[in-house]
């Protein structure tokens, strides 16, 4: 799996279709409450545009959709894992990305050889109530020591002025959500994002 200091996640393939052609090289599809026809639909449309921009896909939850349909990645939250194919992945050439939230899941996580980690919320997050408080900067160099080489995905709460605390830390990638979806430019946000990540990539 190719990384990016940048990780954009978008809840849908138009505003994916919007922001890709800027210049973005890791997406997240994270579709939710969609019929089954649509969420297939949406995600062969963002598999086809990201690889018309030289990007990589990453499909959240939908592990076999994403095997059938050829995409480069999924990320699965520990719920999902209970019924993930991990053999099929592997088989069918599909990198995984996994979330964690405590010791006991960074270890079951890393047992897995995924692509990356991800750890969060690293600040107080909109996007989703959270039983799990903020991790903080100081949980991130935690992981990192304990990931070493696999890297490691900081999300939840992360602005660009943030950015330069949440590397230093240890992080390798920053993943957005309600920063740039909620902006009232979406694009000109993006845009931001990625003239702030380009001297980490």
């Amino acid at each position: 799996m190719r990384f990016d200091p940048f990780y954009l996640i978008v809840g849908d393939a138009p505003l994916l279709a919007r922001l890709v052609p800027l210049g973005v090289r890791l997406v997240q599809l994270r579709l939710k409450d969609q019929p089954e026809a649509e969420t297939r639909r949406q995600i062969t449309l963002a598999r086809d545009i990201c690889h018309h921009h030289g990007a990589q896909l990453v499909v959240n939850d939908f592990w076999q959709l994403a095997i059938d349909l050829g995409c480069d990645a999924v990320h699965l939250g520990q719920e999902d894992m209970e019924s993930a194919d991990f053999a099929a992945l592997r088989r069918h050439g599909v990198a995984f990305g996994l979330s964690t939230h405590d010791e006991a899941e960074l270890e079951r996580a890393l047992a897995l050889d995924p692509a990356y980690v991800a750890l969060g919320p690293i600040w107080p997050t909109l996007l989703k109530p959270m039983k799990w408080r903020a991790q903080g900067l100081g949980r991130v160099t935690a992981w990192k020591a304990r990931a070493g080489a696999v890297p490691l995905v900081g999300i939840g709460g992360i602005t660009p002025e943030r950015l330069p605390g949440l590397f230093a830390a240890g992080a390798d990638c920053a993943a957005v959500v309600t920063d740039i979806a909620q902006s009232p430019s979406p694009e000109a946000r993006c845009r931001e994002w990625l003239a702030a990540t380009r001297n980490h990539a």
